[in-house]
């Protein structure tokens, strides 16, 4: 006999009625030591199966409790109850394994997210968190599809590495020296020679510079894999480890970086739109309830799927950082001082509400900033010819602000020299990516997503640490 999944038995697939069927899965209640809503996580939705207690032993239906794993053998027959279509008429049910119901944290009603991340490793049997990580799921198919079919190879960077990509300096170390008695130079520091890789090494915040020395030879391609940041935020937005993907071109300047990045993100959220309705439609319409206990003021303008087709729906507006200033100078929330942060002058780092004001507000669209002041960006970005803008662009989605970090990257030797001593960056650290200006060097580009970042986008989960199987935050690295 075939065995099924849930999804495969409610959409009636190949299934003809009457059908013997044959499946397991876990049991999210049980009522009237009757009714058995069963889910395999497959889908968000259960499947009913119908037991016929005289037909059972007392004991074996006391040991059908929530949360308990099941295998069920019964007839697929037309359901005669509101809310499905069909349903399993039980002949067989066999409890697989133990199931303490009296412990057994993840009861049918509602929990808070905090609790549930204290239970990360069963959240995933909650409608909510089995949705989002569906979705976490086909986004990351849909990346590596959209880069597989326009040409890009697929580059797996280094997680230990001997330089900082981002120049913050936030890294995690990586050592076997012994703590407490760490061999010492003679200066009174920690002998890094003496170290397992001979020098001093880190967990990698981005896989960028290493992808570079790629396209600079394959002509495309990408990474999509974890970074770090010891950085002490215990904020929603951040964590300690967290997915980026990075795709590098040769030969592409900062337009064609942006033509890229604009596709890229509309086909990757088309992608949920048109194969993950089913979850999105759970997740919006949790949203929405959620939304309407809160202050008019501060309910959201958009749906959960309408701010994703606000995104595959509309063109990307560029436009310049010094025009976007200008725009957020002369705004109303500016000149009433409604911003926490007052724009007053050139050169300053924007915020997440001067980022959604321009998309939200002024263009209503997502907006494409471009050509930033050259030290609030990074070292590695190609200096424009007005010696104090740089090729870097920033993507503006609404909700969220910036959710993708870009740039032409800096092709010539000498520039690129003078920015790394200006920083403080010896050039022995990086003599590799020197090369790259030395030997056949040319204009390319690329861009940086935060993965997290695009979950959150697309489930409409306000709290990073719900986005990703088991966060890594400041005192926390349990399970």
């Amino acid at each position: 006999m075939k065995s099924y999944t849930v999804s495969e038995l409610l959409s009636q697939n190949n299934i003809a009625p009457n059908t013997e069927v044959d499946i397991k899965g876990w049991v999210r209640t049980f009522r009237a030591n009757r009714f058995i809503a069963l889910n395999d996580g497959s889908t968000l939705n259960n499947i009913q199966c119908v037991v016929d207690f005289e037909n059972f032993d007392e004991a074996l239906l006391k040991r059908i409790t929530t949360g308990a794993a099941v295998h069920i053998k019964g007839d697929l027959v037309e359901s005669q109850g509101k809310g499905q279509t069909v349903e399993v008429q039980v002949k067989f049910v066999d409890v697989l394994g133990d199931s303490d119901p009296e412990t057994y944290p993840i009861q049918p009603k509602k929990h808070s997210f905090e609790f549930l991340r204290e239970n990360a490793h069963l959240r995933t049997r909650t409608s909510t968190f089995s949705a989002v990580m569906r979705l976490r799921s086909a986004l990351s198919f849909a990346i590596h599809k959209y880069f597989n079919e326009n040409g890009f190879y697929y580059m797996h960077a280094p997680i230990i590495t001997g330089s900082d990509a981002e120049g913050a300096g936030e890294m995690f170390r990586v050592t076997n020296l012994d703590a407490k008695n760490a061999p010492l130079n003679e200066a009174g520091e920690v002998d890094y020679t003496k170290d397992f890789f001979g020098k001093e090494t880190n967990l990698t915040v981005s896989g960028q510079l290493e992808a570079e020395t790629y396209a600079m030879s394959l002509g495309k391609v990408y990474t999509f894999g974890p970074t770090f940041r010891a950085e002490n935020s215990n904020t929603s937005r951040h964590l300690a480890e967290f997915w980026m993907i990075e795709p590098e071109v040769a030969f592409m300047d900062l337009p064609g970086n942006m033509d890229l990045a604009e596709d890229f993100m509309k086909s990757v959220i088309k992608y949920i739109l048109d194969n993950n309705k089913e979850d999105l439609e759970f997740l919006d319409n949790r949203l929405q309830e959620e939304d309407k206990k809160k202050p008019q003021a501060e309910r959201s303008e958009m749906t959960l799927i309408e701010k994703l087709k606000f995104v595959t729906d509309n063109n990307f507006k560029r436009v310049s950082y010094t025009e976007a200033i200008d725009i957020l100078r002369n705004s109303k929330p500016n000149k009433k001082k409604k911003f926490k942060y007052i724009i007053d002058e050139w050169g300053a780092d924007l915020q997440s509400e001067h980022e959604r004001y321009l998309v939200e507000k002024h263009f209503n669209c997502p907006v494409i900033l471009f050509d930033y002041p050259a030290n609030i960006k990074a070292f590695y970005m190609r200096l424009n010819d007005d010696g104090k803008t740089v090729r870097a662009m920033d993507i503006l989605f609404p909700g969220i602000g910036e959710i993708v970090g870009g740039a032409q990257r800096e092709e010539r030797l000498d520039v690129l020299k003078e920015k790394m001593a200006a920083i403080g960056i010896p050039e022995e650290d990086l003599w590799w990516y020197l090369d790259l200006r030395k030997f056949g060097t040319a204009v390319h580009s690329g861009f940086g997503l935060g993965f997290e970042r695009l979950v959150m986008f697309a489930t409409g989960m306000s709290n990073i640490r719900d986005v990703i199987p088991f966060p890594r935050t400041p005192q926390n690295a349990e399970f």
